[in-house]
């Protein structure tokens, strides 16, 4: 793995010896910076630095074995390895436990130098780049499926701040498990309504007790009804009533949850009163509710009343710069969960991440983060052909048309002007794209 990023600063006394080493690195692409005391190259670092520092240890002023005191008391994290023409096995032995990554004693082999150098280099970057990761999330706003710097994930994070405390209906787009819910919470956390969040999953609830489940019971509405009930949409009242997979929804109940939406009011089972509610609906599907609609399978007014404004949620093979972030907060968060240590994720690992599939979206990613931390994660399945660069050129450029489209509300006339290319240009990739995806 190279680090063209992770710089060696070697610390040695002897000026012929420096310059020879310097140039052994040099020549073997490795950037290196030589200092010939160790009170130089403490006061010359910084924190964070993404460098790996090669001491020799018998040297005037302070040695090398307090030059790596000193930096394990700035960055336990950092890197030393230590040179010396006196070395004995105590001398080695003492290194080691003062928490020194290697130890060589000259004369040395440069090939196996050079080795031990370039696995620190790596262990650097990973450790630099998990920071990076942790202080990204510890500055990030919003919950963890909505973390991420994508277009796509900027997009939605703005349309949710934008309306989160408005009335509107709002109807979720997204595959399984991409964080319709998640969505839905944010709206809700984003209104300011002080009434419950309550979530329903359309699919999950049998259609014999769906009425009652949703608009509530009269006492003697039905066989087992002794007391009244108060049904889900009663008990969003002043808050907000999420409505998962809304395509389960029987459809002589839709036209009740119309009226609902219409008139804020429902009668319960077995009753005759008017009950009022305001509650905000927030629905979610993964199908086309207008193809339903036309085919006799949803109800097409209910349909518009609920797209008042609709937000779609990217899955994750179109956001794949956002999985480290994403992954390293659920190894957080499984870390907490079951109590268990886990090392930072290897460079290997992040780069199976970012080439899976991920047909479980956010979902299939945050199960993995947890088999990470339990020491189960499974055998990494067969790598998917990888894509040319023309390929991925061509798949990234279609994504960010995408966001300039769907941010601009597709105005070709904008869309153009937020990516810097020509109208007639953006048109034809428009005419490109649809094709390819077929009619």
């Amino acid at each position: 793995m190279n680090n063209p990023e992770i710089e060696i600063w070697l610390v040695e006394d002897d000026e012929d010896v420096r310059q020879t080493l310097l140039q052994t690195l040099q020549l073997s692409d490795i950037r290196a910076r030589g200092f010939a005391r160790a009170e130089q190259a403490l006061q010359a670092l910084p924190p964070q630095a993404p460098v790996v520092v090669l001491s020799d240890v018998r040297m005037p002023g302070m040695d090398g074995l307090a030059l790596l005191q000193q930096l394990q008391q700035r960055d336990p994290e950092l890197p030393v390895l230590l040179l010396t023409g006196h070395g004995d096995i105590p001398m080695a032995v003492a290194a080691m436990r003062l928490g020194a990554q290697d130890f060589f004693e000259k004369p040395y082999q440069p090939e196996q130098l050079l080795h031990s150098l370039r696995r620190a280099m790596d262990k650097r970057a990973l450790v630099l780049e998990n920071r990076q990761l942790k202080q990204q999330l510890a500055a990030s706003h919003g919950p963890g499926l909505l973390l991420g710097h994508s277009p796509q994930i900027e997009l939605l994070r703005r349309q949710i701040d934008n309306i989160a405390d408005t009335s509107a209906s709002v109807l979720i787009l997204g595959d399984t498990g991409t964080g319709k819910e998640m969505v839905a919470r944010s709206l809700h956390q984003g209104s300011g309504r002080k009434g419950h969040f309550v979530a329903v999953n359309c699919t999950a609830l049998p259609e014999s007790i769906f009425e009652s489940e949703m608009f509530g019971a009269e006492p003697g509405a039905f066989t087992g009804v002794t007391k009244r009930r108060i049904g889900k949409i009663e008990h969003a009242d002043g808050g907000t009533l999420f409505l998962d997979e809304i395509e389960g929804m029987p459809l002589n109940l839709q036209a009740k949850l119309l009226r609902v939406l219409q008139e804020s009011v429902l009668e319960r089972l077995g009753g005759n009163k008017l009950i009022e509610v305001d509650a905000r609906v927030v629905a979610a599907t993964k199908i086309d509710l207008q193809t339903a609609g036309e085919a006799g399978l949803f109800r097409s007014d209910l349909y518009f009343r609920l797209n008042v404004v609709t937000l779609q949620i990217p899955p994750l093979r179109e956001r794949r710069e956002d999985i480290p972030l994403l992954f390293l907060h659920f190894v957080e968060q499984a870390r907490e969960q079951y109590n268990r240590e886990a090392p930072p994720p290897g460079g290997e690992l992040m780069q199976q991440l970012l080439t899976r599939d991920w047909p479980g979206n956010v979902r299939e990613l945050r199960h993995y983060a947890e088999q990470y931390v339990l020491g189960v994660l499974p055998a990494p399945p067969p790598a998917e052909p990888r894509q040319s660069l023309p390929q991925q050129l061509a798949q990234r450029e279609q994504q960010l048309i995408r966001a300039a489209m769907s941010q601009a509300d597709g105005n070709v006339a904008l869309a153009a002007e937020q990516l810097g290319i020509p109208r007639k240009t953006l048109y034809d990739k428009l005419a490109k794209y649809k094709h390819q995806d077929g009619p």
